[in-house]
């Protein structure tokens, strides 16, 4: 195919899976249970936290850290008391436990009482050329409270090689405009032309097939080159075909 004919190929792909029928069986379907700000996003953020493994399980556990925190994330994080935190150690998602659990509450505390809340960080640093540079710098804010060493794996660092699957598809969720009623949109501060493709094994398979990459890896260089070849399909909004992607992965085992 031609360049041309492929971005048609997706942009109708995008189209077939970019509808809020997508949301029956992804677990983006956890923070639009919320209508607030900072609920969605905290949501989110733990969501695609725990976004790794069989999607049933993914979302089965999302609900029930949403009951957890009292479906209401924002007063939880910030108002929760020390004796609060011990009804969470019946959590565990694969190799996050309550022990990541309880210190990502506090992280998150910290992160909306002392750095203004989770866009903050990430519009401030995001470049004129990718939120990846954000992406480290978050992790970097998310741990200056003493830690858990074990806790560290469960945030990525495209500096350190990363292709930081998860928190790209955060900030998908968060960036993208909601016309579709899928993605948020609700930050306003970061440009959507910006946002690098959520890589991981269903997509990278995908992309290697059509030609859009050839690095067998999926880390940050993967991630690199696929954002170029999206980019000239779409400088505007070159994530939109992670949709296209994930669901000839997932859906279609293309």
């Amino acid at each position: 195919m031609t360049i041309l004919e492929l971005r048609d190929f997706l942009d109708a792909k995008v189209f077939q899976y970019n509808n809020p029928q997508f949301l029956d069986s992804d677990p983006i379907q956890v923070p639009h249970l919320f209508t607030k700000k900072e609920d969605i996003e905290i949501s989110a953020f733990l969501t695609s936290t725990i976004a790794w493994g069989n999607r049933k399980s993914i979302i089965n556990n999302a609900r029930y850290l949403m009951d957890l925190l009292d479906n209401d994330p924002l007063n939880f994080v910030l108002f929760h008391k020390e004796s609060e935190l011990m009804k969470l150690e019946p959590f565990v998602h694969r190799t996050f436990n309550h022990i990541d659990l309880i210190y990502f509450i506090k992280a998150l505390r910290c992160i909306y009482k002392q750095h203004g809340g989770l866009e903050a960080i990430f519009s401030q640093h995001t470049t004129n050329k990718s939120t990846q540079p954000a992406i480290s710098k978050f992790k970097q804010t998310f741990f200056e409270l003493t830690h858990p060493k074990r806790t560290t794996k469960h945030i990525s660092d495209p500096a350190k090689g990363s292709a930081a699957k998860r928190l790209n598809m955060f900030l998908r969720w968060m960036v993208r405009d909601n016309s579709t009623k899928v993605d948020f949109g609700i930050w306003k501060s970061i440009s959507p032309a910006l946002l690098s493709c959520p890589l991981d094994v269903h997509s990278g398979n995908v992309a290697r097939k059509l030609g859009l990459l050839h690095r067998k890896q999926n880390d940050s260089k993967a991630v690199y080159e696929l954002d170029s070849y999206l980019r000239k399909m779409d400088p505007l909004d070159p994530v939109k075909y992670d949709f296209a992607l994930f669901g000839l992965g997932v859906f279609e085992k293309f």
